[in-house]
Formats: C-alpha cells, structure tokens, sequence
C-alpha cells in the first residue's frame, strides 16, 4: 500500500471500529460513544494492537501517517478547546459568587491534594513515571490538576442526555465546572513556564493582552457569520503565539476562547460545531492519542497506578463536594449527585495529559495510567448518577 492507502485505511479503522462497538455492545447507558472512540484509540494503539500484531501496525500506523493523522488531531483538539473556552460563563459564576468559588474551590482543591499525594507515591516506589524534561514539582502538579479535571464540554454532553442541562441545577453545575476549567489552564500555564523563555512569554501574554481588548471591540460590530472566521482566524494566531513563546497551542487555544463571549455566538450553530467537531475529527485525535499509550513499566504497574489515581480522584472530588454542601448549607445528597457529575474527565483530562506528554514532564506509561484513570471516572459518571436523579427530584429546580 502506499501512503494515502494506508492513511484511509487508519481512517476507515477508526470511524468503523468504536461506532461497531457502540452499537452492538449497545454501551450507550456506561459508555458514551466519545468514551468508546478513546478506549478504541487505546486498543490500536502499541500497547495492544501492537503488541499482538505488530507487523500489521507497522504496515498501516507509519510514521508518514502517524503525521497526518497528528496534524488532523492538532487542529481538532484546538477547535474543541476552543469552544470550550467560549462556553464558559464567568458573569453567571460571577453573579453567585460566594457559592461558585467555595463549591469550585473544594471541587478542585481537595482532589488535587489527594492526586498530588498519588503522585509523590509513584514517585517514592518506581522510577519510570517522570519525564526527563520534568522537575519533581511539575509532575506531581500536573497529575494532581489532572485527577481535579472536570471536562466541561463533556459534562455539557452527558447533561444533555440525563435531561438536566437546562435546569438550574445543570446551570449550577456548569458554574462550578467553569472556574475549576479556567483554573487548570492556569496551571497547566504556570508548569510550562519556561524560565529560559520568560521573554517570549511575556511578550505572547502583552501582546495577547493587547490584541484582546481589539478584538472584543471589534467582534460586536462584526456581523454574526464573519465572527466565526474572524475567530477561527484568532485561534490560529493565539496558538501559534502560545506554542512560539513555549507555552504550547492548547493554552493558545483555550486563551483564544475565553476572551471571547458566548452570546456573540449563535448558541445553537454553537452547539452544532461542538457535535461535529466531535463527530468529523475528535476520532483522529482519540486515535492519535492512543498511539501514544505504552506499557512501559508492564501492564500491571499501570493499571496498578491508575487504580490508584483513579481513588484519589474520585475520593478527592466527593470529598471537595461533602466539604462545600457542609459549608452551603445543602440538602441531603446533594453533594454526592453534583460529586459525581463532576467526576466527568475525558478530554479535557486527556489534553492536560497530552501537553505534559509533549513537553516530556510525565511519560508514556504515566501518560497511560492517566488515560486509563479519565476513561474509567467517566465511564462512572451516568451509571451512579441516574438512579440518584430518580430519587432527587426535588434538587433540580434549585439554582443556588
């Protein structure tokens, strides 16, 4: 086969093989169809596929295609961090700001700490799970942040299925997951802070700075379809002013996003370009990344590491809540329903990972423990928190 042959050959493999599974296995109720394209893109990936066949992954994953499915990826994952920046609405957090920041605040804090106490662990029992590029403190920040992960965007799509998006209390809910998103950016800025680059970076973080505040002039006078490609245009540009002062194109991306507002948007249009972002090039990403698991360590220290993540975040995150409905004062299982909604990570958990991945703070079977801890959190997610709904009724009109 040549190339291209080999490139369609990946493609056909990776739109056929999840939806095949989704469909047959019927894994709808604990398995969403975005959860079953990442455990896909883990089972083609060297850890599996290609260690049970690897002559045929060799013939079909070259590295000419690896490129071109990476460059699809890149693009993919941009848009989506993106949109999710758009969608954060920090005037609604702003509004009820005492609750927000106690309950966002917990929500991340606690489940850092206890991801931060994971990682000194794996730490002090193996070597094999920093990267060579990373310092002690950046890897046990960065899998602590990635244990307090909640995926907004995904949180929004399993919203939507369990009918509560809408609700106050799903607007609650998207309050909290707003400012916890806004603060893991932040953070994944401050472990890339590059001492050697500061100069670029402030200059990126000026020049961003100043290029904002044009643009929210400039946006409202623009009419509404040429908005998407005046930001299209700025999200190229934030990403490769990020990646070029060596902060890396998601924090471009997500920067790119959040200095724009929503209702500059048209919201349904917005939630189209969210479903097909996810239906026409997320699976090139989720392939790409599981290209990227390796089971360096042997598969049962990984699995036996991301056991152990898995704990301390969803120990972490019901914890952070308990703590904040004490404080709030809230009704009886409460926190344990918004607890679990939040445990919600794929995605956003596993792009935090791929930018540490990239800049060699963790590696790869660090990399896969992590991947295998978000896969399982949110594959939790819907199964816990139905039959708590049917109990709860009584919460969801409760916006505060």
């Amino acid at each position: 086969m040549n190339t291209t042959e080999r490139f369609l050959v990946a493609m056909l493999v990776v739109f056929s093989l999840p939806y095949l599974l989704w469909r047959l296995a019927r894994t709808d109720y604990w398995a969403p169809l975005v959860v079953v394209q990442i455990v896909a893109g883990i089972l083609l990936g060297p850890g599996v596929l290609g260690a049970a066949l690897p002559a045929l992954h060799a013939e079909v994953f070259t590295p000419a295609v690896i490129q071109g499915l990476n460059g699809i990826a890149w693009w993919a994952v941009m848009l989506f961090v993106w949109i999710a920046g758009i969608e954060l609405d920090l005037a609604a957090a702003w509004r009820h700001r005492r609750e927000s920041s106690i309950t966002a605040g917990l929500a991340l804090g606690v489940p850092l700490a206890f991801g931060s106490a994971a990682a000194l662990l794996l730490m002090a029992t193996a070597d094999g799970w920093m990267g060579p590029a990373g310092r002690p403190w950046q890897f046990v920040l960065g899998v602590g942040m990635s244990c307090a992960v909640t995926a907004l965007p995904i949180l929004i799509l399993l919203m939507e299925k369990l009918a509560i998006l809408r609700l106050p209390l799903g607007q609650r809910i998207l309050r909290y997951a707003s400012l916890d998103d806004v603060a893991i950016w932040g953070v994944l800025a401050l472990i890339l802070m590059d001492w050697q680059r500061v100069g670029r970076q402030a200059v990126f973080l000026a020049a961003f700075a100043l290029a904002s505040g044009l643009l929210r002039r400039l946006m409202p006078r623009l009419p509404e379809p040429d908005r998407w490609y005046a930001g299209l245009i700025w999200l190229a540009a934030c990403g490769l002013g990020a990646d070029w002062s060596g902060l890396h194109f998601m924090v471009g991306a997500f920067l790119a996003g959040a200095v724009l507002d929503g209702h500059w948007f048209d919201r349904q249009q917005m939630d189209l370009l969210r479903h097909h972002v996810l239906l026409v090039v997320m699976p090139v990403f989720f392939l790409s990344t599981g290209l990227r698991t390796q089971w360096g360590l042997g598969s049962a220290s990984v699995l036996l590491a991301a056991a152990l993540l898995l704990v301390a975040s969803v120990a972490g995150k019901l914890a952070g809540i308990h703590l904040a409905g004490r404080v709030l004062g809230w009704r009886p299982g409460e926190a344990g329903l918004i607890g679990w909604l939040l445990q919600t990570k794929a995605l956003i958990m596993i792009i935090f990972a791929n930018v540490l991945l990239d800049k060699q703070i963790i590696t790869a079977s660090t990399f896969t423990a992590l991947l295998l801890m978000a896969v399982a959190s949110t594959m939790l997610t819907v199964p816990v928190v139905t039959p708590m709904l049917a109990r709860l009724q009584g919460l969801l009109g409760r916006s505060s």
